[in-house]
């Protein structure tokens, strides 16, 4: 009997992503969540964050439009669908309420906006079931970074979309007095030298854009090891390109050639400023965190 699949929603602030997944049994014995469908839909809300603080009415039913195509897929292939997760930009959206009724009447199923601790357990979930739990989770998303440690979390409003609507497709100087005021107000001292697993469509473009892979293929991607010397050659290689020779980089389609070198630029300052020398890549998020058991209900604490 084939293993029940099962399918979640993550709606971010750069992308919706729909996952379909399957638990199966490894040859160690124990089950493993494999992904079998991921579709990726970029709808950019936390543009609309930045700009009005509200999801105008074109945004909107962009998002619509794609919850309709993912709820198709799903009833298709007959799934039943567990999740739904809104993240940073439904945090900060002064017409939240308007935007979840709308998202449930076209999915015919409520979304949950979620906290950004409870964004990082989930993380920290989905991938210390892939790997092991003595490990540090770094999501950097469009509008949030979130950073866990077993119960130990933090979420930092800021993402790659989030630069590059403040400062442009590469940082200037002022860049240096942002970081050093955003570490201040969100130290990360507690999370230092640790291993670090990059997770969030920045990492996933930055493994494409190093292995020049043309199509995602998650088992390629998936664990990947990068140091900080392969992280400032790969963010040179693009930095180097014209706007519309980077938009021909593979995985950096779609607009994410405008806001890979901000998240790139943020990557390091973070690595920096945690003492870590090098990190795995893994294409695991939320969305599998949302499939396993009562996930959001375990206790997490925030890290001030």
């Amino acid at each position: 009997m084939p293993n029940k699949l099962l399918a979640s929603i993550d709606i971010g602030s750069y992308s919706c992503i729909l996952l379909i997944a399957a638990f199966e049994k490894q040859e160690s014995g124990q089950e493993k969540l494999v992904p079998k469908l991921q579709k990726v839909e970029v709808c950019r809300l936390g543009e609309d964050i930045f700009e009005f603080k509200s999801i105008s009415n074109d945004k909107l039913n962009e998002l619509v439009t794609i919850m309709e195509r993912f709820r198709s897929t799903i009833h298709a292939l007959g799934v039943e669908l567990e999740a739904v997760a809104m993240t940073e930009a439904m945090r900060k959206a002064s017409n939240s309420e308007s935007v979840i009724s709308a998202v449930e009447k076209a999915l015919w199923f409520k979304p949950k906006v979620i906290s950004g601790e409870e964004e990082a357990a989930l993380t920290y979930k989905a991938i210390s079931e892939w790997y092991h739990s003595d490990l540090l989770t770094l999501d950097i998303g469009g509008g949030s970074t979130e950073l866990s440690f077993g119960k130990k979390s933090i979420s930092i409003p800021v993402g790659a979309l989030y630069l590059f609507k403040k400062m442009g497709a590469i940082p200037g100087p002022e860049y240096k007095n942002f970081i050093k005021e955003t570490f201040k107000e969100f130290p990360v001292r507690a999370f230092s030298k640790k291993e670090v697993v990059f997770i969030g469509g920045t990492a996933t473009a930055l493994a494409m854009v190093y292995l020049n892979l043309n199509q995602f293929k998650y088992e390629q991607i998936e664990g990947l090891e990068m140091n900080l010397n392969d992280l400032e050659q790969t963010t040179m290689r693009i930095s180097n390109l014209s706007k519309e020779l980077r938009a021909l980089l593979p995985g950096l389609e779609n607009g994410r050639s405008d806001v890979i070198i901000c998240g790139l630029y943020w990557l390091k300052s973070l690595l920096e400023r945690l003492h870590v020398e090098s990190f795995k890549i893994s294409t695991a998020g939320i969305r599998f965190g949302l499939l396993y058991p009562s996930s959001l209900s375990e206790e997490s604490h925030e890290i001030k």
